[in-house]
């Protein structure tokens, strides 16, 4: 165990603890809306092997509960950053070779997504 300072704490968690820690925070995940937009949009591509329908399932079902917006099957769409939110999922879900995230500046029909995510 490392050297701890007076007010330092060290938790050791179990895997069983990891699990439910990471389960926490991908439960109560949000991405937050900036005051101005900056008119981009982020997207995700996936193509999760039939094999594991289990994190493909969920990894929509997280998708949906973050606001993105399914452009098919496996495309969604969002307009503000969130990277960071997509690598957690993906390390989480053990999904990385399947997915991917892009930035977009202009896509065609961007009215019914501007309206879609309340934009005007």
């Amino acid at each position: 165990m490392a050297d701890l300072s007076d007010d330092e704490t060290q938790i050791v968690l179990t895997e069983k603890g990891k699990l439910h820690a990471i389960r926490f925070k991908i439960d109560d995940m949000q991405i937050a809306k900036p005051k101005k937009w900056d008119r981009k949009w982020r997207i995700v591509v996936f193509d999760i092997p039939e094999k594991r329908r289990n994190a493909r399932d969920a990894l929509r079902r997280k998708l949906r509960e973050l606001d993105f917006y399914e452009l098919q099957k496996s495309v969604f769409i969002h307009p503000f950053e969130c990277r960071d939110k997509i690598d957690f999922i993906a390390e989480v879900f053990q999904i990385r070779p399947h997915l991917r995230y892009g930035i977009l500046e202009n896509i065609t029909n961007e009215a019914e997504l501007v309206k879609h995510f309340k934009l005007h």
